[in-house]
């Protein structure tokens, strides 16, 4: 494993990035040849390494994964304190589902 350290970047406009790289682990998975050869094509599309694109892909979805889960746990946790406060099972359950309405609109 090596140790790596925060280094600035600059973007072609002059700006400076901060990048936080972490420390990382090799991993080694298994990809149909087909997939593989897509993605090869994508990556030279994007001017980027297969690598990178894997990891752009993870990350897009855990990032979607945890703010499900995040916003589960926060509705979770809405009807627990609804509960406390409201009598009505059907009262709680309507307010929920206007919260999940207005929250996907």
């Amino acid at each position: 494993m090596k140790k790596q350290t925060e280094q600035p970047l600059k973007t072609e406009e002059g700006f400076e990035l901060k990048v936080r790289l972490r420390e990382s682990k090799p991993v080694t998975i298994h990809i149909p040849s087909d997939t593989l050869t897509s993605l090869e094509k994508i990556a030279a599309g994007r001017d980027m390494s297969v690598e990178a694109l894997l990891k752009l892909y993870i990350g897009q979805a855990m990032r979607q994964d945890l703010a499900k889960l995040s916003a589960d746990r926060v509705m979770e946790k809405t009807a627990q304190v609804l509960k406390q406060h409201i009598q009505s099972e059907a009262d709680v359950s309507a307010i929920l589902k206007e919260i999940r309405v207005e929250t996907v609109s």
